[in-house]
């Protein structure tokens, strides 16, 4: 049987441009040749169709090409829409993403972050459950370690693209304290491992200020998971007049638990979301909440990572910061 088309070989590339295959191999990595070499070694290299071997390019550069990014739970549309993004950006660099989702847990975290040490990738980005576990600091010795939406106080990150989350919750228990409401159930990823993540307690600290009682509750963010917990929470005495979700996909929960109960959004519930998700705008009334600026995100964390890997800028910081969208699912409390 034909074994099928000749693999192309360095050799092969080195024939066609008259280099020795040390000089295309450093063309091809942008090494100690002039850039007009490096572009027809590229332009051979294209032409006759040669491709690295990602093995033999580990062993020569100690790089596999490929990077982790650890999401906090990819049954959120937002954060599916943040790893594809990712992926693309990656993949236009010639690095592979491994993804992986810790569904909101600490402890399978701090597995998955270890797993991916142990595949050896070049970097690992992470939008952590637990921003302030021990297990980063380690990550942070042993790959490059990009942060994304909460610092990492304990560990050595990188580089940090953050959202203001002091403005961002401030902002919003602020929009629904204006609106007259008292009564506040704020819906988080968070579980009752990570009691101090940042958001959690901004809330807290603004709701003291705002003179709010405001209550936290831990949500799934699928429909199902969601729902329950609204359900429980609309029909507890008393019952909070305004949902504060910390992910659209929580105030789905809300307005399903709503109509469950023949309650009207924002006549008898008000609902405050936090990721503009595309979806959001198909709900009756459109969900209202806040929107980051995405690709500003997604450009910042891999330009970050790729500088990283190229011995590029040191350590570095960004902060995001949210704009407010209109959408009517929020009114004043029924008297």
């Amino acid at each position: 049987m034909p074994n099928g088309p000749k693999r192309v070989t360095l050799r092969d590339v080195a024939d066609e441009v008259d280099l020795s295959v040390a000089a295309v191999s450093y063309a091809l990595r942008g090494l100690q040749v002039p850039p007009e070499t490096q572009q027809r070694v590229r332009e051979a290299a294209e032409r006759l169709g040669y491709r690295a071997d990602p093995i033999a390019r580990a062993l020569v550069s100690g790089r596999t090409g490929q990077v982790g990014v650890v999401c906090r739970s990819l049954t959120d549309p937002w954060q599916q829409e943040v790893a594809a993004a990712l992926g693309r950006g990656l993949l236009a660099a010639d690095r592979l993403a491994l993804i992986v989702d810790s569904s909101n847990d600490p402890f399978v975290e701090e597995r998955l972050a270890g797993q991916l040490l142990g595949q050896r990738v070049d970097a690992m980005i992470v939008l952590p459950t637990d921003p302030s576990a021990a297990h980063w600091a380690q990550v942070a010795e042993q790959t490059v370690l990009v942060a994304v939406g909460d610092a990492l106080p304990g560990a050595r990150a990188r580089a940090e693209i953050l959202f203001d989350n002091r403005a961002a919750v401030g902002a919003a228990l602020r929009r629904l304290a204006d609106a007259g409401h008292r009564r506040v159930a704020v819906l988080t990823p968070g579980s009752p491992a990570t009691p101090d993540r940042p958001v959690e307690v901004i809330a807290h600290q603004v709701a003291a200020e705002l003179g709010l009682d405001l209550t936290l509750h831990s949500s799934p963010h699928d429909l199902a998971g969601s729902r329950a917990v609204a359900l429980r929470l609309l029909q507890a005495a008393p019952a909070p007049t305004a949902f504060y979700c910390l992910s659209d996909s929580m105030a789905y929960g809300v307005y399903s638990a709503a109509r469950d109960l023949g309650l009207a959004v924002p006549g008898e519930v008000s609902v405050l979301g936090s990721d503009d998700n595309e979806l959001s705008a198909l709900l009756t009334p459109a969900l209202s909440g806040y929107r980051w600026p995405f690709e500003e995100m997604v450009g910042a964390v891999v330009g970050a990572t790729l500088d990283a890997l190229d011995d590029g800028p040191p350590t570095t910081r960004r902060v995001l910061r949210s704009t407010p969208t209109q959408g009517g699912s929020v009114g004043p409390p029924r008297p």
